[in-house]
């Protein structure tokens, strides 16, 4: 059983790792990578709206489902047509993302209940989050290529993580095994 899953634990290291090395060497293969990713999503979530629309019972539901796969393929064909642009609208849609849950984090920190530790790593992290959107919100093309840089460290030090934790795994198991025959032999 160990084994099995430490090697998975480690294939999946390694295909991360690659991945992180791809991104980094080729961010703008990345960010268009994503912007295909999203036009995918766009084109599957307007099949699903459809099948919506057909199973609904009334022709409100119906117009509504209809109109919203309209809306989806619309943003798949943009997104297809003119990816940088779609690339830009996304790195905007982090940046809010990070704007609005650094203000979270910022409120947070003064609830009741919370150590001043905790507090000054709420305060701490909501700084970093809103300075984040902030640039990504003043330089979204360029911080289209910051998010492609950053993924690829992430996808780097998560495969790295995997992979130890696999080779952990792999050595539990001998351990394990190794342990369970000294005892069978002793019974």
């Amino acid at each position: 059983m160990f084994k099995s899953w430490s090697n998975s634990l480690i294939a999946r290291g390694i295909l991360a790792f690659i991945v992180g090395i791809v991104a980094i060497a080729w961010p703008g293969v990345t960010i268009l990578a994503l912007v295909i990713l999203f036009a995918v999503y766009a084109f599957m979530d307007a099949g699903l709206e459809a099948a919506r629309a057909f199973s609904s019972g009334g022709a409100g539901p119906v117009f509504g489902h209809l109109l919203l796969a309209l809306v989806d393929i619309a943003a798949g064909v943009i997104a297809i047509v003119w990816p940088g642009p779609t690339a830009e609208v996304l790195v905007i849609v982090v940046a809010v993302w990070a704007l609005v849950g650094g203000f979270a984090e910022i409120f947070a920190a003064f609830q009741s209940g919370e150590s001043a530790g905790t507090r000054a790593f709420f305060i701490l992290a909501g700084l970093i989050s809103i300075a984040f959107g902030i640039v990504l919100s003043d330089h979204p093309d360029a911080g289209a290529v910051s998010l492609a840089l950053l993924f690829g460290l992430y996808a780097m030090v998560y495969g790295v993580s995997l992979t130890v934790m696999g080779i952990q795994g792999r050595s539990a198991g001998s351990s394990l095994d190794s342990a369970i025959s000294r005892v069978t032999q002793g019974v």
